[in-house]
């Protein structure tokens, strides 16, 4: 008898045990991660474009927490790395977004691989850009369900990149699926959500908590935008570049629309995080409106450089259930700052992992007086020359191939490089800007701040000199092969490219 209820006491101990267990799991937020290719902080109507309409953009920001300076690096695959590992860019071995410099270095633990211990489950939809080689992909970084494209945007082929598969389009793309390639119907964009939303819709039934990173390839050049989105534009007389990358903005935004309202059809909105974000600066030159000019809020550069205007971007995250709606944040945050915020919300221990840079900004998100350090972030456009030495037989663009002195990283030291803390940016050891006085950067006060640059100087040189190991990529040789270009050949061949079917959103 006493065995028999010390088993029972037993069993139900456990079985309590497993209830609470599985209560808290359910507890956790999903998250989703929408982030855009090439979208400045002033392509949104909410904060000042003249060219735009994004009504759900601005929705968006009034039901979230606006981070207001919030800071990427120049161009895309940094920026990718950085949301990934919580760490820069350079210590992720990545300098470039072509030439081998665009892969993630290997032994570093993920995002996704990090969400595992809350046992999250990881999807993908749209750009990676993060390496094609099987080593590198989000298969083998942490992700369980992978629907992208290759290489840094649909069909780019270019000598020096490992290529997406020969001649795909944004129009019914050929995308891999989970290590399959499968031919789509539609505008890439819609593809991408349309494919996410029916993975949500599915993990939100099953009751565990997910991740879904939805990664467009718009705005990217080269601005392929349907004929109904560009129609307003070609009307209003915008150049035809113009049309193409306002058109994919304000297709994205519908996109957007559909996915706030299937989240509160599927009654999982108030229990999801949905942040939205652009990877680097408005591109440069593209965008002019009819009166032959680029509105970029102010702010001074463009992607690929080191100004406001070229790392300053949109920032918006939403949980209906914790944060409260409207609020504007101003404080400097970063890109890596995203994981260990991530890692807080969903209360996963990460004292284990050496080598991060990035903070958690969850205090300014459920305090509206929170003071945080001031602290210095470095940004550097890399990009420096290839060193003959590592070309060997492969065919590169003659611009990217330099000397044995130019295509040494330290001889980039102050080309295309910022520091930042709250008040000042430091640029190529030559310009110091007080932004919170002159956010446009138009008043250089070098000459009369002799003790900030110094100090400026002084950080950087040891970042600079502790971020030299890191750059693993540097001496790598380019890839023989296209990896997504082969691997798609060969099914091709043995047994053929099936066509995509989504699951019903209803």
């Amino acid at each position: 008898m006493l065995k028999q209820i010390t088993y029972t006491l037993i069993l139900l101990s456990f079985t309590m045990i497993t209830l609470l267990s599985c209560k808290a799991e359910q507890e956790l937020p999903n998250i989703i991660l929408l982030m855009t290719d090439d979208q400045g902080y002033a392509d949104i109507s909410a904060h000042g474009s003249p060219d735009v309409l994004t009504p759900n953009m601005d929705k968006l920001k009034t039901q979230s927490i606006s981070l207001e300076d919030f800071q990427v690096s120049p161009t895309c695959a940094p920026t990718r790395s950085a949301i990934m590992t919580g760490r820069h860019p350079f210590k992720n071995g990545i300098t470039h977004t072509i030439l081998e410099r665009e892969r993630m270095a290997l032994g570093i633990i993920t995002l996704p691989e990090i969400l595992k211990r809350k046992n999250y489950v990881s999807g993908i939809f749209g750009k990676w850009h993060l390496g094609d080689e099987t080593a590198y992909q989000p298969e083998s970084r942490g992700f369980d369900e992978v629907f992208i494209h290759g290489a840094g945007g649909i069909g780019q082929a270019y000598p020096g990149s490992c290529a997406d598969i020969p001649d795909n389009n944004y129009f019914d793309p050929t995308v891999k699926h989970n290590g399959t390639f499968v031919k789509t119907k539609g505008f890439c964009t819609d593809v991408f959500f349309t494919q996410a939303l029916a993975w949500i819709k599915t993990k939100s039934k099953e009751k565990k908590p997910f991740f879904t990173y939805i990664t467009t390839n718009a705005p990217h050049g080269p601005f392929i935008a349907p004929e109904s989105y560009k129609k307003k534009f070609l009307d209003q007389g915008y150049p035809k570049k113009a049309q193409g990358f306002y058109g994919m903005v304000e297709n994205i935004d519908d996109n957007l629309g559909v996915l706030m309202e299937k989240l509160e059809a599927w009654n999982i909105a108030d229990t999801t995080i949905l942040i939205f974000m652009s990877d680097n600066g408005k591109t440069y030159g593209a965008q002019n409106n009819v009166h032959g000019k680029t509105y970029n809020a102010g702010m001074k550069g463009f992607k690929g450089g080191v100004h406001e205007g070229g790392t300053r971007v949109p920032f918006f995250i939403r949980w209906p259930n914790k944060f409260k709606a409207g609020r504007e944040v101003s404080t400097l945050l970063n890109h890596f700052d995203i994981l260990p915020t991530l890692a807080e919300i969903t209360t996963i221990d990460i004292s284990d992992i050496i080598g991060m840079d990035g903070q958690s900004f969850l205090p300014f998100l459920t305090s509206e007086n929170y003071k945080g350090e001031d602290r210095y972030r470095f940004y550097h456009g890399g990009r420096w020359p290839l060193n003959p030495e590592n070309v060997g037989n492969e065919e590169v663009d003659k611009k990217w191939i330099g000397t044995m002195e130019t295509s040494d990283p330290l001889n980039s030291k102050f080309k295309n490089v910022a520091v930042r803390n709250e008040r000042y940016r430091y640029v190529n050891d030559k310009e110091l800007y007080d932004v919170m006085k002159d956010p446009g950067e138009t008043t250089n006060i070098i000459l009369e701040n002799p003790d900030i640059v110094k100090q400026m100087q002084l950080v950087y040189d040891e970042w600079w000199t502790n971020i030299q190991p890191f750059l693993v990529n540097e001496k790598a040789p380019l890839s023989s092969d296209k990896p997504f270009w082969s691997a798609y050949e060969k099914q091709k061949e043995f047994t053929g490219i099936k066509n995509w079917v989504v699951s019903n959103l209803n």
